[in-house]
């Protein structure tokens, strides 16, 4: 079976985030990851984990006002010093939490006849990012959010993420694969995970259509996972899912 990682911005909100992470540990889990941690302090989340002994996979750099709507800056124009600030600031707490992946957000298209302008940034703000990541051993992944939830995003299938990754000629750029979105826009999971494998650096899955447990919905998991291992792949999977009731109650799914 695959590494799992416990989402802890969508899963045990019975409790507290900072509490999330023993209830996580609790559940069976080794290793977790979230959107944001710039609520808290660095060293206060290290804490958690290490009192925990897990391992922190992944998290998100700096998006903008995400409560305003705004979903990644890495597209910009108007914004470039700001991106290239935040991915210091993403980079200060890899480094505490000894994290290795930092997803990096593209943003969303205010006009369609920006869209050429925004990829030839989002291709600059990356290289910057990954030049900056490469020192610290930290690898970018960039990750295709479906038009469904997340209208106007600038990367919306895993085939824009692969030609950007052409352009942006990084080794420690690469792919985050997360089933759900691409069975939304996509589909053909098992071939096109298979076909994208050398470009993935990250893999996150949950249920289609609702996002529930990846028990729940249309996409048959136990093979997906099966074609994982067999393919070699070693990274973590994140668990990026709504539970539908109860976070224990919902993981008969991993661990009965």
């Amino acid at each position: 079976m695959p590494m799992f990682a416990a989402n802890l911005t969508l899963m045990f909100n019975e409790v507290p985030f900072l509490d999330r992470f023993a209830a996580a540990r609790e559940a069976g889990f080794e290793a977790v990851e979230f959107l944001f941690p710039y609520a808290h302090p660095a060293p206060e989340v290290a804490a958690r984990l290490a009192d925990n002994g897990l391992t922190q996979a992944l998290f998100n750099a700096p998006p903008g006002d995400w409560d305003a709507g705004e979903r990644g800056i890495a597209a910009l124009p108007d914004r470039v010093s700001e991106f290239r600030e935040s991915i210091d600031k993403a980079l200060e707490y890899a480094r505490a939490l000894d994290c290795r992946t930092l997803h990096v957000m593209a943003g969303l298209v205010p006009d369609p006849a920006m869209r050429d302008e925004m990829l030839a940034c989002y291709v600059d703000n990356i290289r910057f990012a990954a030049d900056r990541c490469e020192g610290e051993g930290v690898t970018v992944s960039l990750e295709p959010l479906n038009s469904r939830d997340v209208p106007g995003y600038l990367m919306l299938t895993s085939a824009a993420i692969a030609e950007a990754l052409e352009r942006i000629d990084r080794p420690n750029a690469g792919l985050q694969f997360d089933f759900y979105h691409v069975q939304v826009m996509e589909g053909d999971l098992a071939r096109r995970f298979e076909a994208m494998l050398d470009d993935i650096v990250h893999v996150q899955i949950s249920g289609v259509p609702e996002r529930h447990e990846p028990n729940i919905g249309e996409i048959n998991y136990p093979y997906l996972f099966n074609l994982m291992d067999r393919l070699g792949y070693t990274g973590y999977v994140g668990c990026e899912y709504n539970p539908l009731g109860d976070t224990r109650d919902g993981l008969s799914w991993l661990f009965d």
